[in-house]
């Protein structure tokens, strides 16, 4: 099989391709160039493209780079400031997997002549009922299937995720087993293109208005203020602006167009459910019970699934913390991922 592997220039992705090559494949890795400013964190380094090009080395592989940077201004910074400008909490990586890794890359692999392509991420693939569909990896501290929720059986017959069956662990085991340079390389948690030197804030205030913002407790009375209520996210407690207060008090609600955050106790974050907009389904539409994530690392939760044309209600079997608008919800049977859409 002839495999197009997205190196990041991490140990994951360095991994796979080794696996593969391994395996017997006739294996070219890509990094994909999506990112042309600032960047010190993530993927999107100069020095993580040239890690990519000296794993590949080792492996005896070539090694292109495709730019999609115009692909990923357009469908992920774009989206990404204009949901803060909202009010809402973008997850990019989730729009990054769905636009550019397994919507672009997928796309030029077919167009080159390549069988699939594959990546690193802590995910695994499953067949059930005659359809592929993403399961968790099997190392839950470093699981990935959140952000993979959207591909379905047609992509997902065209993606290899080699090293979801091991730990990370075992991954760097794996790495320095075979003396490759990415073998001790920190994990990379943060948004590739949100610089460490700069912020979110100033990223954004390039790009759109950040207005200040009064902060009112849940009698209406002004209480404190906040530089831009475009950064407020539900359920954060620091930077609110109040001081001396008896208790804990969190961001409950963001309203931009009146510049409002309104705080209140950790009691009135608590919430029945949730509602979801933009569903993706894995296979026919959940009903009933499942074990539900709201972020990328979060602890599940369980929740009665009641899907609808349009939107879909969960309900929790307890009251839980509010999702933030904005943010990917991902629903599971078991191990495997049903569905997921994104909260409102």
């Amino acid at each position: 099989m002839k495999v197009l592997v997205a190196m990041s220039g991490g140990v994951d992705s360095s991994v796979a391709a080794a696996m593969l090559v391994a395996r017997g494949h006739e294996v070219v890795g890509v990094t994909m160039k999506l990112w042309g400013g600032d960047s010190d964190t993530g993927c999107c380094s100069v020095s993580d493209v040239d890690d990519a090009r000296r794993a590949a080395q080792q492996l005896d592989i070539d090694h292109l780079v495709f730019n999609f940077g115009d692909d990923f201004a357009r469908d992920v910074v774009g989206p990404y400031v204009d949901a803060h400008a909202a009010g809402r909490t973008p997850n990019p990586c989730v729009e990054c997997n769905r636009h550019l890794k397994f919507d672009r890359l997928l796309g030029r692999a077919e167009s080159l002549g390549f069988d699939a392509i594959a990546t690193g991420h802590h995910a695994r693939v499953v067949e059930l009922d005659g359809r592929r569909r993403i399961a968790r990896g099997a190392d839950r501290e470093k699981d990935q299937s959140y952000v993979l929720y959207m591909l379905d059986d047609a992509r997902l017959a065209r993606v290899l995720l080699p090293i979801g069956g091991m730990t990370k662990t075992d991954v760097r085991a794996e790495a320095t087993r075979l003396g490759l340079r990415t073998a001790t390389k920190p994990d990379s948690q943060d948004v590739c293109f949100i610089t460490m030197r700069h912020g979110r804030e100033q990223f954004l205030l390039e790009r759109t208005t950040l207005r200040p913002g009064r902060v009112i407790n849940e009698a209406g009375v002004e209480v404190g203020s906040v530089d831009a209520v475009e950064l407020v996210t539900v359920g954060q407690r620091k930077g609110l602006g109040v001081a001396g207060s008896d208790a804990p008090r969190y961001a409950v609600a963001v309203d931009v167009e009146a510049a409002t955050v309104t705080i209140g106790s950790a009691e009135r974050l608590l919430t029945d459910g949730v509602t979801l907009s933009g569903m993706v389904w894995a296979g026919e539409p959940w009903r009933g019970r499942a074990s539900v994530q709201c972020s990328a690392h979060g602890s599940p939760r369980v929740a009665t699934v009641e899907p609808a044309s349009r939107q879909t209600v969960l309900r929790w079997d307890r009251p839980a913390r509010r999702v933030a608008p904005g943010q990917s919800v991902v629903i599971y049977d078991d191990d495997i991922v049903v569905g997921g859409g994104t909260a409102i």
